[in-house]
């Protein structure tokens, strides 16, 4: 293709986003990453050695970390992410070369990676060429309302046609943003190669997941579960327009499907997975769209330490109630609180194996629902995306 030197306005218009000075020049590779809460991230650094502990993982870690056992630095992959507040609200955007750090960025501790980090260097590693992500992610969004595709029509509840679309907007925005002067996010960028908009991951799912979609059987009500079509057809609908609006209409999607509490769930839960995998099937996206079923990364063995913990916590019960009413009063607590978390942890150590005990420290940075903020389920994730990422380039796209 010979060299193309094009105003913004006429750019965005292009049919393949993808520009090369000579027939063997290679554009950047661009990939981007969206959702809610779990595309940000809450796994913090420190439950990284559980990674490295797990034999079925060690390979993994090793990708992770330096010589130092540090999170690594990709000199190759850069990233400029938009993000939220705890509330998901945009508040920021941050950019530079992918390394841990690009999770969300509330309540940080140790620093969070989400499933960017390790998409990032398996693309890497996989395409073994300069790599370019977007992500762009705010906690607590739904497909129903928040990142409604234009496609979708209008929202029926008067209450949240503010809302409907926003998210979306600010995706499409921030991306075209982007690639309007890769240069500014990746310093290397060579104009006259270009760059390639080479896939879209998209992990979310919670919110509508517990939204208020129809019930299934209307007279079992809420007994007989929801019906999730409608998210099904929004998806759909959030691939074509996103293809439409980035002028890429054979971009390679890639869903996470939900896996929050991995094989043990809900009928219900089972059935949000089953429209969440949906789009995948349609004749109209076979071979571009492919899901990932992330409830196989699932930490079961965290479930089993958690059982255990919240056991010897049911002993003390009592004593953290009193504790809990004395705060309220503005009493003097926070010695009472120190003394039983002690002897909380002294019965802990005697009930728990060294191994447990290690998982215990180890493993856990958030609460379930954010797949316990585990680095070793985001960072299996993320290659299990680039995977499948690859899987759809070798199948023609």
């Amino acid at each position: 293709m010979k060299p193309t030197r094009l105003k913004i306005p006429v750019f965005f218009c292009m049919a393949a986003m993808v520009f090369a000075a000579s027939a063997g020049a290679k554009p950047l590779k661009v990939f981007i990453l969206c959702g809610q809460s779990n595309m940000e991230g809450h796994a913090q650094t420190r439950t990284f050695p559980a990674i490295a502990k797990d034999p079925k993982t060690t390979d993994l870690y090793k990708e992770m970390v330096d010589a130092d056992d540090k999170p690594v630095v990709c000199d190759d992959v850069f990233i400029a992410y938009s993000y939220g507040d705890f509330s998901g609200n945009p508040v920021g955007k941050k950019s530079g070369k992918l390394t841990a750090g690009y999770g969300s960025q509330h309540h940080v501790g140790t620093g969070k990676i989400g499933p960017e980090f390790t998409f990032g260097i398996y693309m890497h590693k996989f395409l073994n060429e300069p790599v370019l992500l977007i992500k762009d992610a705010w906690g607590g969004k739904s497909l129903q309302v928040d990142f409604r595709p234009p496609s979708g029509g209008e929202v029926t509840d008067e209450k949240q046609k503010q809302k409907a679309g926003v998210y979306y907007k600010l995706l499409i925005d921030h991306v075209k943003e982007v690639l309007a002067d890769p240069k500014s996010v990746y310093p290397d960028y060579n104009a006259k190669d270009g760059y390639e908009l080479a896939g879209f991951v998209w992990f979310q799912g919670f919110n509508d997941m517990v939204g208020s979609y129809p019930p299934a059987d209307p007279g079992k009500g809420k007994k007989g579960g929801k019906d999730f079509s409608e998210y099904s057809r929004l998806l759909a609908c959030f691939i074509r327009d996103v293809r439409k609006d980035l002028s890429a209409p054979k971009l390679p999607f890639v869903i996470g499907v939900l896996g929050v509490g991995g094989e043990n769930v809900s009928e219900n839960a089972v059935a949000f997975r089953k429209a969440m995998a949906a789009p995948a099937g349609m004749e109209e996206f076979k071979g571009s769209v492919a899901n990932v079923f992330t409830e196989k990364y699932w930490p079961t063995e965290l479930d089993e330490v958690r059982a255990k913990e919240g056991e010897i916590k049911k002993e003390f019960a009592d004593r953290q109630n009193e504790i809990k009413k004395l705060q309220k009063s503005g009493g003097d607590w926070k010695k009472d609180q120190e003394k039983l978390n002690e002897e909380i942890r002294a019965k802990t150590e005697k009930s728990l194996t060294e191994d447990e005990l290690f998982l215990l420290d180890n493993g856990f940075s958030n609460q379930g629902f954010h797949y316990y903020g585990s680095a070793k389920f985001f960072g299996q994730i993320g290659k299990a995306f680039a995977e499948a990422m690859m899987d759809l380039e070798k199948n023609g796209n």
